[in-house]
């Protein structure tokens, strides 16, 4: 895409949850932003009555120019009618369908980053479809092997060597290839996507203390500390594997540039307290820019008016900020 100002794809996700809500509230409050939704128009429409905005739902064509008071829109419809608060797995298909044309729209250059809303994925397989989350359906759907998932608020990136796993699996899922392989793709994706020339991370043990030499676990010195130690050899400013109770004491956030967290939840509690309400999801290693918001669906208080759509902001910005950096390094990257 070559227009002024970065055209963003928006799939609002569930639409018995809050996602059409916060899109069309953000819509209306920012209207400098060149957004397009992939979604039922009627659906929008039904979120603007409810939210009591004025917002005009237009059916988009490429190249259009965003207008203030008008949401532009790429349809697809319901299988049936939403019901706020009571998702349905009748819309399960639809809504991977949307997700499917804003993949389509990146590909044909159409669009320049892809940001989503929440979904309910229990819903999604209720309906039939088997589906881990966004990460991995985006990575099936653009054909690439692995991605990373990584959460960012102001202060800190967390980058994920697992992401929806039970517990109980996490050690065994930890190799040697497959640390080498997310660390490959999150400093790529830092230098490339985010602008740093040589991105410094701290990567975290598995076990408390880092295993205490052996005591606790051997994860950390029979697979972790030799791979750190390669990427080192190399000339990456690789720290770790630190300790998790010691990694996010702000001396060593300010001197890093990403954490890397084994699992799930031993890094993403302490982002989302520190970046409540302006903590997003970004995929790193996909042929193109996805961000997404932190949040889930909020069934229980969909349709009332009250969600706030701040990670949705967040989320466009940086979308927005990644495409501009992005345009910047491409004549170095081309020619």
């Amino acid at each position: 895409m070559n227009a002024e100002n970065p055209v963003l794809v928006v799939t609002p996700g569930e639409p018995a949850g809050i996602g059409p809500e916060i899109l069309v509230k953000l819509a209306c409050r920012h209207p400098e932003l060149s957004i397009v939704a992939v979604a039922d128009p009627g659906c929008l429409q039904r979120a603007v009555q409810r939210t009591g905005e004025r917002l005009e739902i237009k059916e988009w064509a490429p190249r259009m120019s965003a207008r203030p008071g008008i949401l532009h829109c790429v349809p697809v419809n319901l299988d049936v009618q939403e019901r706020p608060g009571k998702a349905d797995p009748r819309n399960a298909g639809y809504v991977l369908e949307t997700l499917r044309q804003a993949v389509n729209l990146l590909n044909n250059d159409q669009a320049d980053a892809l940001v989503t809303g929440p979904v309910n994925k229990a819903t999604i397989n209720d309906g039939g479809f088997s589906f881990s989350g966004h990460t991995e359906f985006l990575a099936d759907l653009a054909g690439v092997d692995q991605v990373v998932m990584m959460l960012a608020a102001p202060g800190i990136r967390v980058a994920l060597v697992t992401t929806h796993l039970p517990l109980r699996e996490v050690p065994d899922a930890i190799s040697d290839k497959k640390l080498e392989r997310v660390l490959q793709i999150t400093l790529a994706d830092l230098q490339r996507k985010f602008g740093l020339d040589h991105p410094r991370l701290q990567v975290l043990g598995l076990n408390p203390h880092a295993g205490e030499g052996g005591h606790l676990g051997s994860e950390d010195d029979a697979i972790i500390g030799p791979v750190l130690e390669r990427f080192r050899q190399k000339g990456f400013d690789i720290v770790g594997p630190v300790p998790a109770d010691t990694a996010f004491n702000p001396p060593r956030l300010a001197d890093c540039d990403a954490v890397v967290a084994m699992y799930h939840d031993q890094g993403l509690p302490v982002l989302k307290h520190m970046g409540f309400g302006q903590a997003i999801n970004i995929t790193l290693g996909l042929p193109f820019i996805r961000t997404s918001v932190d949040h889930g669906t909020a069934l229980d208080i969909a349709g009332t008016g009250k969600a706030d759509e701040s990670s949705l902001y967040q989320a466009i910005l940086t979308a927005d900020e990644m495409v501009r950096k992005q345009r910047i390094d491409q004549p170095n990257d081309s020619g």
